[in-house]
């Protein structure tokens, strides 16, 4: 089923950063786009760590708030571009200092806190390549990451380096450094973040940066192997820039809030490098999620744009439209979401509860920016991801008998026309794309075809150009001679009253070759039991007919990664009695 469009007014047109999608398009020059950035005084090149913050500070907008940081106890504290410059540049000094060089990796593993951005983008100042973490991985996650890194600094807390770093630093000899910031017991071998600051001067010139210079490090996990490192260069910031203008409609007089965490690729690119980039004010949350606090965030910070992720949705949804109703958000003009496909029901509950339609996009690591959006002076389809970004070219491309994109004698055969299914493909040219797996370079020479990033997901396009996920490549379950992707059904599931969300996987059969099973938990009121399964399996059947779940069970806790997609694979484990495997990106039970 496709849900109606939700149509957007005539006047959205005169003020959105892109009035017009097909004009824009067909006139669009990634060369044009990079003259929207000042690029480093003297030609000397292209730095992200100055087109987010010193083009700002130097340029008129010194006293303009860069940071509004939340902390636990809802204490703020606000940082001015003119402010951040000069934090940055005394990173950056402390970093030269210590003798970190240009093209070294310096790690973050701190939770979101201001000095998370200072080191962020002071490590970008000095021509090091930033490679952030999550606070919440485990010992061997942040081991891994650091061996393949080869990381030379680390900025930790006092208690996260006890509990995570101490044991293991033995092993990474290349960790030359670790600044440790906030109170705790000094740690031999560590720098005091703080007081390295505090001596470091205020003046920083950031060295010449070629656009093609290694800026960023970002880990993805696959099902299988050791966790890849993407390497992105300092030129991704036109991307950035460019994707927030279109796809988030960003401005410089805009509170902006991301909530993914910067120790992942979202958190970064759009929680910190591409607002900054417009001059936005940035709303950075230390605390976990919870309903009434984000409303609160929301609320007392005026947030104008908010980018999130649909389990957050899914999860603000459980609690009705009532609890939204206590807070002022009439500020919010613009909401999108990223992580995982957002559910149609999920766009149409932002129009009716929020008053705004959410706008899904989609993007990886890899592609380093968004790819694929529904924009703001166009319609939203409901459960689409939307269509390319200008500069971008996108193609579906006839899959194999694995589901993925079938290579023969080194070509491939790319799907034309409407209403079309096969593997998601984009031309390389845009300058966020990865360069690279650190250290893997066959990994990486997988990722191409016949002048192709072959990205591992399945969409179907429609007439419009729309295009809609259908799921991973490695997800689609093969039942009775039908291709079932698994996004589908759970949005399908998802419309009965009683679910909040649906995990899908394929479950061997020896007859039908893999069998369709649901697992779901349920809205407040609901009660799991054998009437309700019968009942939600008469449902799907009603909606999806030959593909639809043919066994049910009821989880209360779906896992989820902590960028929120359901892990399907963790599903499939446990139901098969597999073993479980990196359990690095689960996210903390609620």
């Amino acid at each position: 089923m496709r849900w109606e469009p939700i149509s957007k007014p005539t006047e959205l047109r005169a003020w959105s950063n892109m009035p017009d999608y097909e004009q824009v398009r067909r006139a669009f020059d990634w060369t044009a786009a990079r003259s929207q950035l000042s690029g480093l005084p003297g030609g000397r090149g292209l730095n992200i760590a100055y087109e987010a913050v010193d083009r700002h500070a130097l340029g008129g907008r010194a006293d303009v708030a860069a940071l509004r940081c939340v902390d636990k106890q809802d204490r703020v504290t606000e940082i001015s571009y003119g402010e951040l410059r000069d934090r940055t540049n005394r990173f950056a000094n402390v970093l030269r200092d210590l003798g970190v060089g240009k093209g070294e990796r310096v790690y973050t593993l701190l939770g979101r806190v201001p000095e998370l951005y200072v080191a962020a983008l002071g490590t970008l100042k000095a021509g090091c390549v930033l490679a952030p973490l999550f606070s919440a991985f485990g010992p061997q996650p942040v081991y891994d990451r650091l061996q393949i890194g080869e990381g030379a600094a680390l900025l930790t807390t006092p208690r996260l380096y006890r509990n995570k770093i101490r044991q293991l630093r033995a092993d990474l000899p290349q960790l030359r450094h670790v600044l440790l910031v906030g109170d705790g017991a000094a740690e031999p071998g560590t720098i005091g973040f703080a007081n390295a600051l505090a001596q470091a001067g205020t003046e920083f010139e950031i060295p010449p940066t070629s656009p093609e210079d290694w800026a960023l490090l970002h880990f993805t996990s696959g099902t299988t192997g050791r966790p890849k490192g993407a390497v992105h260069v300092h030129g991704a910031v036109v991307a950035h820039h460019t994707t927030a203008a279109y796809a988030l409609d960003l401005r410089p007089d805009d509170v902006f809030w991301c909530t993914a965490d910067p120790g992942w690729v979202t958190g970064t690119s759009y929680g910190i490098i591409a607002p900054l980039t417009h001059g936005a004010t940035v709303v950075s949350d230390e605390g976990e999620f919870d309903a009434r606090r984000w409303y609160r965030v929301l609320a007392e910070q005026r947030v104008t744009v908010w980018y999130t992720a649909p389990t957050a949705l899914r999860m603000l949804m459980r609690h009705g439209p009532e609890l939204a109703s206590r807070y002022d958000l009439s500020a919010l003009r613009y909401v999108a979401s990223v992580g995982e496909p957002l559910n149609p029901e999920v766009v149409v509950w932002g129009q009716e509860v929020l008053g705004l339609p959410v706008h899904d996009n989609w993007w990886q690591t890899e592609t380093g920016a968004i790819m694929i959006s529904n924009y703001p002076a166009e319609e939203v389809r409901p459960g689409s991801m939307g269509r390319p970004v200008p500069g971008v070219e996108v193609g579906l491309l006839e899959r194999g008998e694995d589901g993925r994109a079938r290579v023969a004698h080194g070509k491939v055969h790319e799907l034309t026309g409407a209403d079309v299914e096969g593997e998601l493909a984009l031309r390389p040219g845009w300058p966020s794309m990865f360069r690279g797996y650190l250290h893997d370079e066959a990994r990486y020479a997988a990722s191409f075809a016949d002048g192709w990033y072959l990205t591992g997901d399945i969409a179907a396009r429609d007439s419009d150009g729309y295009y809609w996920f259908v799921g991973r490549a490695d997800d689609v379950i093969k039942s009775a001679g039908h291709l079932v992707g698994p996004f589908e059904v759970e949005s399908v599931l998802m419309e009965h009253p009683a679910v909040a969300e649906a995990g899908v996987i394929g479950k061997p059969d020896p007859v039908a070759g893999e069998l369709v099973k649901a697992f779901v938990s349920l809205r407040p009121g609901h009660a799991p039991n054998d009437e309700l399964r019968t009942e939600l399996l008469a449902f799907g059947r009603r909606r999806l007919g030959a593909v639809a779940p043919k066994e049910l069970d009821f989880d209360a806790d779906l896992p989820h990664t902590r960028s929120g997609k359901v892990m399907r694979r963790l599903l499939k484990s446990r139901e098969l009695g597999l073993p479980e495997g990196d359990l690095s990106t689960l996210e903390k039970a609620r």
